[in-house]
């Protein structure tokens, strides 16, 4: 199997200006995203970024791609990617996010092979399961439901499904069903990725602010699996900057 990973960069971070730069034991984020990335079974890793002080901090770590800077989401870098590199409407291109500095190699070709696999979906993407109520009702924790063909049927940051009589008793209490957080990997494929961003933003995407409702409101299919490992979670915030720091250092 032979996929393409590119990872968005953008310096700009609201949150955290100049994320991709951070120090992580001694490296730049986006330099420990793209080592991860090439020990994934990927033909190439290219980050895409609009910001030359990304593409001189990644060096040889990976090949860069200069894209425009005015793109609205790190998927619309990604099709210009594609389009720039000329690749097929086959091909498969897998969208790792450049603050996923532990992101396991092993589902990044787990998500390429899962698409490759179901030539009747146009995405896959990944997920895990919600042992926590806290979790469970927390709004910035993406859920998701899937059919028993593992196609992906609504994505939510509400808690669904609602365990109507099991949530009218104790709200803390899981054992009465299942529930799957959304990891926010996708594998597109390209010809596809040329037709999303196309497309407007979609009621539901605007209303919950999740991109991936623009393909499921124009009737595309999305592939949904458990991971094969735990995905740690990423650097949004000045706390899991610290904590990745610990992580990194051996200190926690």
């Amino acid at each position: 199997m032979s996929f393409y990973v590119v990872v968005p960069a953008r310096y700009a971070s609201s949150r955290l200006p100049g994320k991709p730069l951070a120090d992580l034991a001694g490296k730049p984020m986006i330099v420990r995203v793209a080592e991860r990335c090439a020990r994934s079974g990927a033909g190439q890793v290219l980050v895409a970024t609009d910001d030359p002080r990304v593409r001189d901090a990644v060096g040889d770590a990976a090949r860069v791609v200069m894209t425009r800077d005015d793109h609205p989401s790190g998927t619309d870098r990604l099709q210009e990617v594609a389009a720039q590199l000329g690749l097929d409407d086959d091909d498969i291109v897998v969208n790792v996010q450049g603050d996923e500095p532990l992101i396991p190699p092993a589902v990044i070709d787990q998500v390429a092979d899962n698409l490759r696999l179901h030539g009747d979906c146009q995405m896959a993407t990944l997920c895990e399961p919600i042992e926590d109520a806290a979790d469970l009702f927390n709004s910035n924790v993406c859920k998701v439901v899937f059919d028993v063909n593992g196609r992906a049927l609504y994505f939510s940051r509400a808690p669904i499904p609602w365990h109507r009589d099991g949530f009218a008793r104790d709200r803390e209490d899981l054992s009465g069903g299942r529930w799957w957080r959304h990891i926010g990997i996708y594998a597109y494929r390209v010809g596809f990725l040329h037709r999303f961003v196309g497309w407007p933003p979609a009621p539901l995407e605007q209303l919950e602010s999740l991109e991936q409702l623009r393909a499921l409101a124009n009737g595309a299919a999305i592939h949904v699996a458990p991971a094969r490992e735990p995905v740690p979670g990423g650097v949004d915030t000045e706390d899991d900057l610290a904590r990745m720091r610990r992580h990194l250092a051996g200190e926690a």
